[in-house]
């Protein structure tokens, strides 16, 4: 089924934040229906800084085969502001859809992007979205991928031009509405009402963020149709590290954490290590057949 398909039918779609092909594997094993590829998350993990405009356009590419090499579970991908003006955005959604993003996001800050629910934020003119967004739609070359339109005017503008822009990108061409960064649920509601039977929305759950934190199901009755949680593991893994090298300086020894990591074998499970090798096993007893087919043929 791919993603608009499913954002048809009832429900919130669920779209855990991503890193890289591992994150990618777990949270498909754990039944998740979409992948949220987060340009914080990568931000955060590939280069240790924070979510201001410092990752590349091709450093995500990169990252979407990586991911899209271990699963097939429909990606929506964080692409930032598109990485310049409407022919980068061109490119991009190009580049992206290529690798196997299933949906584009784009939103409307100015260069530098910082992430939606840090201060001193700023948007660019509605109109320049407007050519990025149908640059966007232009580019894509199926109907099958999505654009994601991200407005952060809420903390700029308020609310209600906030809306505005939104009903503007889904004139556009947008797929799905992003409102980025509301502050109550008062404002998740209005929301939601202004623009829930213009386009399927997306809400952003940040743990500490400006938005407060609300289950899928409570969102879904809100009219929200994706939910995601972006950055959730990066922080969540960057605890447990915390904990485990503390661990380790102090006793010099894994064995006081090992209730609380994989060993060994139990890691080479969760990344088809068995598999792999019984596949790479098949493969060489083909080969075999092959050669003896082969030597008794020229004889």
């Amino acid at each position: 089924m791919t993603l608009r398909e499913r954002l048809h039918r009832d429900g919130p779609i669920v779209a855990p934040g991503v890193y890289d092909a591992l994150t990618a594997s777990i949270a498909t094993d754990a039944g998740f229906e979409a992948l949220y590829l987060s340009g914080a998350a990568i931000a955060y993990t590939r280069l240790g800084r924070p979510d201001i405009g410092l990752v590349s356009m091709s450093e995500v590419a990169d990252q979407i085969a990586l991911v899209r090499d271990r699963v097939a579970t429909p990606l929506i991908v964080d692409a930032d502001t598109g990485y310049g003006n409407a022919l980068n955005v061109e490119r991009t959604v190009r580049v992206f859809e290529r690798m196997g993003a299933s949906a584009i996001q784009l939103e409307d800050q100015t260069l530098p992007k910082r992430c939606g629910h840090l201060k001193d934020k700023s948007v660019i003119p509605a109109a320049e979205m407007i050519g990025k967004i149908k640059a966007a739609v232009d580019a894509r070359q199926s109907e099958e991928t999505l654009i994601v339109a991200r407005t952060d005017a809420l903390a700029t503008e308020g609310p209600d031009k906030a809306i505005e822009r939104a009903r503007r990108y889904a004139e556009a061409g947008a797929d799905v509405l992003f409102v980025e960064a509301p502050t109550s649920q008062r404002q998740l509601g209005e929301i939601s009402e202004a623009l829930g039977g213009l386009r399927p929305l997306l809400a952003n759950m940040v743990e500490g963020g400006a938005t407060p934190i609300s289950s899928a199901t409570d969102l879904g009755n809100l009219g929200f149709k994706i939910v995601i949680f972006p950055g959730g593991i990066a922080r969540a893994l960057a605890r447990a590290a915390g904990d485990y090298y503390a661990s380790l300086a102090t006793h010099g020894s894994n064995s006081p954490f090992r209730d609380r990591m994989y060993d060994f074998a139990a890691l080479n499970e969760v990344i088809g290590t068995p598999e792999m090798l019984a596949r790479g096993k098949a493969y060489e007893r083909a080969a075999d057949k092959g050669s003896g087919s082969n030597a008794e043929d020229a004889a």
